[in-house]
Order: C-alpha cells, then sequence, then structure tokens
C-alpha cells in the first residue's frame, strides 16, 4: 500500500469509525428518550394501562421505533425499572465519596440523598410504586433491584452500628434504626407521590433529623442540625 492508497484507507476508516460512533449516540438518545416517556406515562397511568402507543406519543415517535428498540412492553417497562435503579446506584455511590469518612456524616448524606430532587422526584417514585404495587411486576423489581436493595440496607446497618459504638447507645440496634430510617424514607416518598403541595422537602429533612437526634444526640445535636 503506497502513501496515497493509506491516506485514503485512513480516512475511509475514521469516516466509519465516526459514523459508528454517531449511530451509537443516537441509538442511546433513543432509547433514553423513550425510557423518559415511560416513565411520565406510568407516572400518570400507571404500569397495566400504559401501551405502547402512549409511550411512542409521548416521545413525539412511532411505535415502530420502540418496538426497534425494545421489541416489546414488558422490555421497556423493566429497561424503565433499570435505568431507575442504575441512577440511584450511581447516585448512591457518589454521596458515599463525597461524604466525609465519618460514619454520621456518610448516614446524614444517604438521608439527604433519599430526598434530593433528583431522586424523591414524584414521577420516579410512581414508577417504583408502580413494581411495588402491582403483583405480576415485584418478580421484575426483585430480579432488578433486590441486590441494591440489600447494598442499602447493609450499608445504612453498618453506619448504625458504628455509631451505636462509637456512642455507646444502649436499647438501640443497627437493624432497627435501620429498619425505621427505610420505613420514614419510603413513607415521604408516598407523601410526595400522593400529596405532592402539601410535601414540603426541607421539613421532610428536618424529621428524618429530629429521629436522628433522638437516637444518636451525641452525633446529631440539635445545634449542628440547625447550623
Amino acid at each position: 500500500m503506497n502513501e496515497y492508497s493509506f491516506i485514503l484507507w485512513h480516512d475511509s476508516e475514521m469516516a466509519t469509525t465516526a459514523k459508528s460512533a454517531k449511530r451509537t449516540a443516537t441509538r442511546e438518545k433513543r432509547r433514553r428518550q423513550l425510557i423518559d416517556a415511560a416513565v411520565k406515562c406510568i407516572a400518570r397511568k400507571g404500569l397495566g394501562n400504559t401501551t405502547i402507543g402512549d409511550v411512542a406519543a409521548e416521545a413525539g415517535l412511532s411505535q415502530g421505533i420502540v418496538n426497534l428498540h425494545f421489541e416489546s412492553k414488558d422490555n421497556l417497562f423493566h429497561e424503565t425499572l433499570r435505568q431507575l435503579a442504575d441512577e440511584y446506584k450511581m447516585r448512591f455511590e457518589s454521596a458515599m465519596n463525597k461524604s466525609r469518612p465519618l460514619a454520621a456524616d456518610r448516614l446524614q448524606a444517604l438521608m439527604e440523598l433519599d430526598l434530593s430532587p433528583s431522586i424523591c422526584d414524584r414521577k420516579k417514585i410512581a414508577v417504583w410504586f408502580a413494581f411495588w404495587g402491582e403483583v405480576k411486576s415485584r418478580p421484575t423489581y426483585r430480579k432488578i433491584c433486590e441486590k441494591l436493595d440489600e447494598h442499602y440496607d447493609e450499608v445504612t446497618k453498618g453506619l448504625c452500628d458504628e455509631l451505636i459504638a462509637e456512642g455507646n447507645y444502649k436499647g438501640i440496634s443497627g437493624a432497627g434504626v435501620s429498619t425505621v430510617l427505610t420505613s420514614i424514607t419510603n413513607g415521604l416518598w408516598q407523601t410526595c407521590l400522593i400529596s405532592p403541595k402539601s410535601f414540603d422537602r426541607q421539613q421532610a429533612m428536618s424529621a428524618i433529623n429530629e429521629y436522628l437526634q433522638s437516637i444518636f444526640p451525641k452525633h446529631f445535636p440539635v445545634n449542628s442540625i440547625e447550623d
């Protein structure tokens, strides 16, 4: 291959690579567009009443495009849940990495994460509750989210165990406190979903802080929370 032929071959390869990258980017953009539309439709109509046509119309695309990318409604819904789970996992890990290493700071970061606008979003919460609430969808939820839920519980319990040991707190267990915290955040998510007008993010965080102060007063003194 002479120099001129090599240049032509190289340019051709570069053009092919660029086209392939563009197609991949377009494919990922379309998939995300359809998943975002599915979240909106499920939040509005529920899992059982949402159709491929609803999602296509919400996304401004044809039903054929939906079938091309996901093949079926079930696949689309599964990938929608997986997207939410992956997003939560990413933000969970980011919150842990950015937090100071003290157990109290890390636990506080997790509670703030659960009430952050990116996570405590009414449309996203509606999808979580849809999969929790419909019997036939629970196996899908367990398949996609079980390990994430277990990891969250383990981390939260571990942090509570650390605080109990550090503060020499009596009459409480890390598992018990962790269970209550999860129940509180799930309940606040439900309030956000059912009564969005009355839901106040700051008041919700204050409620969690009051519980932490009552259980771990040495680690969550009132003044430090208010400051």
